[in-house]
């Protein structure tokens, strides 16, 4: 098992095609309107609107991080960290990581 297996917040990995190759229980649940489990061999560009694909491409292409704040309902705040995953120097794809600024998790 991996650290990012029982992470507490959502970890979800894509390779350089945006095929999402993982997913950890909290990405899953997270997503689980949009499919959960079942997203993954699914394309990830698929489950993003025009202006977010784009992000992600140049993403892809440069290896750039983006990192940013989401406001959720209740008052919450989420952070998102996009970064390029690489092997021997070169990008294999991007992982997202995911969760809430505040102590509370949903269930």
């Amino acid at each position: 098992m991996n650290w990012y297996d029982e992470f507490p917040g959502a970890v979800t990995i894509c390779d350089t095609d945006f095929t999402i190759i993982y997913m950890n229980q909290r990405s899953k649940e997270e997503f689980e309107k949009y499919g959960g489990k079942n997203l993954i061999g699914q394309n990830l560009l698929d489950c993003h609107n025009p202006h977010s694909r784009e992000v992600l491409k140049e993403l892809m292409e440069t290896g750039r991080d983006n990192i940013y704040m989401l406001p959720k309902p209740e008052g919450r705040t989420k952070l998102i960290h996009q970064s390029a995953w690489r092997e021997n120097g070169q990008i294999k794809g991007f992982v997202e990581i995911s969760f809430y600024l505040d102590a509370v998790q949903p269930k």
